[in-house]
């Protein structure tokens, strides 16, 4: 899923409501922050096949490092003890320590057959509802809808940039998802994992606007 994970990152924050949107995006996104510099370090693989899905031309080829179920629950198990140390805010350490893993369930229900559970192992996984473009895009955008619609309510602006900020980023989000269902293949895998790298300055922009917000009371 895409906008999937960011719903699960929006929505986290009535759990965790003093931890950053920034940071809960971090974790939600966390496998696909690791997956880019594996890509180009040539640990993973993956190549453009139009037409392996329907949503998306990518073949997933390897990718147990980034995205086996076990690496996910310990790449989690890791980034809530690194937040932990840093912020020792309890709750949002085992809520990001939940949203790194969530990343494998919801792509389970994404991919077509291609996630391992652990590294080293030939059987895959994936309920495939990437084989149906309008039914991909019913689920991830009620979720997404879902996700905005906690943030909102446990959130609200206290200046220009929380509100306006808060839309562009939604926006961005939905043109992005847009161009992804509907835009041509990428041109190469060196320009899916510069966009994967890309994803640290969403990450960045998320966090600018959630210090513009302030919990609802």
């Amino acid at each position: 899923m895409m906008i999937g994970h960011t719903a699960v990152a929006l929505g986290a924050k009535k759990v965790s409501p003093a931890t950053s949107l920034g940071t809960l995006l971090a974790a939600a996104a966390m496998l696909d922050l690791i997956w880019p510099f594996l890509i180009i370090l040539g640990i993973e693989h993956v190549t453009i096949a139009p037409g392996d899905t329907a949503f998306t031309p990518l073949d997933f080829v390897s990718y147990p490092w980034s995205h086996s179920l076990l690496m996910a629950v310990l790449w989690g198990i890791a980034f809530g003890a690194v937040y932990f140390a840093i912020a020792y805010n309890r709750t949002g350490a085992i809520v990001c320590a939940a949203l790194v893993p969530s990343h494998w369930l919801l792509d389970w229900i994404s991919h077509r057959p291609d996630l391992p559970l652990i590294p080293g192992s030939d059987a895959r996984y994936g309920l495939g509802l990437w084989n149906s473009v309008p039914l991909t895009m019913i689920v991830e955008l009620l979720l997404f809808a879902g996700g905005v619609w906690v943030y909102v309510s446990t959130t609200r602006a206290r200046d220009h940039v929380g509100s306006r900020g808060l839309f562009a980023f939604l926006a961005v989000n939905l043109v992005l998802y847009a161009g992804v269902a509907f835009g041509p293949p990428p041109p190469s895998v060196s320009a899916i994992a510069a966009t994967g790298i890309g994803q640290f300055l969403f990450i960045a922009f998320a966090a600018w606007i959630d210090r513009h917000r302030s919990i609802a009371t």
